[in-house]
């Protein structure tokens, strides 16, 4: 039987599980992360304040799960964008702009401060999806978990 500590069991292990898993490419396979996918971890870091659900009552708790889930997956879906050039990312993932007219010295500044790592190049992609959009889309699903234990009686 379904019930609500499990859906919430769920979605804490399904936050956790995108943390260790993008650790596990940083350190072990040696993918560097951009700006944007470390942004992309912290509303988990908040999910997983939801394990307060388990200790204390009320519904702020798994609200707070939600939220931290969905602020990724919002997260996810902008750093896809940015990937496949439907928008433009922050300035702190990508050099570029309009260099004429700049000083030597400007030049090198520029490239000396370009991130080593740019938000708008996929790294590694699995069925079309790269791991930005994997994200947005486990993120959603770990949110909807959450809103489903509200649902749930106990």
């Amino acid at each position: 039987m379904i019930n609500r500590r499990s859906v919430q069991f769920l979605a804490l292990a399904g936050s956790a599980g995108l943390l260790l898993g993008a650790l596990a490419f940083q350190y072990i396979g040696g993918m560097a992360p951009c700006p944007l996918c470390i942004w992309q971890r912290w509303p988990h870091v908040v999910a997983l304040a939801g394990v307060g659900a388990f200790f204390l009552p009320g519904l702020i708790w798994p609200l707070i799960g939600a939220m931290g889930a969905s602020g990724s997956g919002v997260l996810g879906v902008y750093h896809t964008g940015v990937e496949r050039g439907w928008w433009d990312g922050p300035s702190s993932c990508a050099a570029g702009g309009d260099i004429s007219g700049m000083s030597a010295e400007e030049l090198l500044a520029q490239i000396m401060g370009a991130p080593v790592v740019r938000c708008d190049e996929v790294p590694w992609e699995m069925f079309g999806l790269s791991m930005a959009s994997w994200n947005a889309v486990f993120s959603f699903g770990i949110a909807g978990l959450w809103l489903v234990s509200l649902k749930l009686r106990r």
